[in-house]
């Protein structure tokens, strides 16, 4: 009966990704019964566990590895930024090897069964810029402009992954004055005269 109940819990909030304590609170079971009952249907191959307490459907077809993005910190956002993004926008074409996501939390990797999420602390008064995606995953994503200052704004701090991009392309909607104006919210004075320094040498090369 728990395991039925579980499932029909699983079903009725119609999504690619749950976590255990959601689920303890839309069935009305403990969270001891409710994990119990999630391992036994991993057993069973139903479902798959991808990090501590976060759950998918196995073999869901829309399932993205991004739709773990906001499940990730229980008392921080993270928006997808850096090269993930640009990586989506098509600025870039190689296919980053980690998931990367700006945040208020910790820097610090974080390895799941659907792959590595790089997290990047910045400053809580940066900490903005950023949609929710349009598609079927629900998670936050750094416009372009954003998502390229970012990288420019960790680079400043010594990050040299950000710091040099092999191919960069620019698509006709994005704005080199709208990155300007995310420069000038950078609050210390250091990094963000670095960081403009580095935008002006890309708008130079993309003339």
């Amino acid at each position: 009966m728990v395991k039925k109940s579980i499932i029909v819990s699983i079903e009725q909030l119609n999504r690619t990704v749950f976590t255990t304590n959601e689920l303890s609170a839309f069935s009305g079971k403990s969270l001891s019964t409710t994990t119990q009952a999630l391992n036994f249907l991993q057993e069973e191959g139903l479902i798959e566990k991808v990090y501590r307490g976060i759950w998918t459907k196995t073999g869901h077809a829309r399932f993205s590895p991004y739709a773990v993005i906001p499940f990730l910190f229980p008392r921080h956002r993270a928006y997808l930024s850096f090269i993930s993004a640009l990586h989506s926008y098509g600025m870039i074409e190689q296919i980053p090897r980690e998931i990367t996501l700006a945040s208020t939390a910790h820097t610090k990797n974080i390895r799941t069964k659907v792959g590595t999420f790089s997290v990047h602390r910045i400053a809580p008064s940066f900490f903005d810029g950023f949609i929710w995606h349009k598609g079927e995953s629900n998670f936050l994503i750094a416009g372009p402009e954003k998502a390229l200052i970012d990288c420019l704004y960790l680079s400043a701090f010594k990050k040299k992954q950000f710091a040099y991009f092999p191919e960069l392309h620019f698509p006709k909607s994005f704005s080199f004055k709208k990155a300007k104006e995310w420069v000038k919210r950078i609050s210390s004075n250091n990094p963000r005269v670095y960081v403009q320094k580095k935008l002006n040498l890309l708008l130079e090369k993309n003339k």
